[in-house]
């Protein structure tokens, strides 16, 4: 039997469905309308550095670097940031259901939206990295899905990737309910470059990923140990965007 045929055979055991609610759909890793319409995708003008969405400039205004009030009142440890969309509704659930539901499912369109969120951040010399988790957490949630979606997003942007550039050999209290302060005191010095990867680091820009961004003290953490290995800059991206008004 061709594989045309057998991928016909199949879709008609295994109809396309909403990774989202179930619901059947027209392709694989698609959204129906109803949860496209309750994802809160973050499109159009947002903060350079944080990927907060913005009210568009004014007409004949338009700069090239646009910031939001926190990030021009507190510069990020990093150079540039972007978020596909916001921690709410669908995006939410989809989160969840990749970091705690193990739906692997999730990574495929989740690094389409990333890619699209990340393409002005995107170089010839960009290597891509996710968050590390510390070896327990590892040991008990099974993977690193930050690891899943930056892997399914270098391929998406045909650029390189190193999935150990940074370790995680300090293990760390859950950040949730935190202020910024106790999340940033609760990182400092526990994310560091691998000692084998510290050589590709030198004059390269880098972009790290995770899934969500809450106060971005991981991510502040994750880009300084990037800048003093020697990274010529460093960007960030998340799936999804919480906190700071998201």
């Amino acid at each position: 039997m061709k594989l045309g045929a057998i991928q016909s055979v199949l879709r008609m055991v295994y109809p396309p469905r909403c990774i989202g609610c179930g619901e059947m759909v027209d392709s694989d890793f698609g959204l129906c309308g109803s949860c496209w319409r309750d994802t809160p995708f973050i499109l159009g003008t947002c903060c350079d550095s944080c990927g907060k969405a913005l009210p568009p400039a004014p007409e004949g205004d338009e700069a090239e670097i646009i910031q939001c009030d926190a990030c021009m009142k507190q510069p990020l440890a990093w150079d540039r940031g972007r978020a596909a969309m916001r921690y709410g509704g669908t995006g939410r659930r989809l989160v969840l259901a990749l970091k705690y539901g193990d739906r692997q499912d999730v990574v495929r369109p989740a690094a389409k939206w990333m890619a699209r969120a990340a393409q002005p951040l995107l170089t010839p010399k960009t290597l891509i990295a996710p968050v590390p988790l510390h070896w327990l957490r590892m040991l008990k949630r099974r993977f690193n899905q930050s690891a899943l979606l930056s892997k399914a997003l270098a391929q998406e942007a045909g650029a390189a990737h190193c999935p150990d550039l940074l370790i995680r050999p300090k293990a760390t209290a859950q950040l949730g309910g935190k202020s910024y302060e106790e999340r940033r005191n609760t990182v400092r010095d526990a994310i560091s470059v691998h000692p084998k990867r510290a050589g590709l680091l030198a004059g390269r820009d880098v972009l790290l990923v995770d899934d969500v961004m809450t106060s971005g003290a991981t991510f502040a953490a994750a880009a300084g140990a990037c800048k003093a290995a020697g990274a010529a800059s460093v960007s960030i991206v998340a799936l999804a965007r919480a906190g700071r008004d998201a």
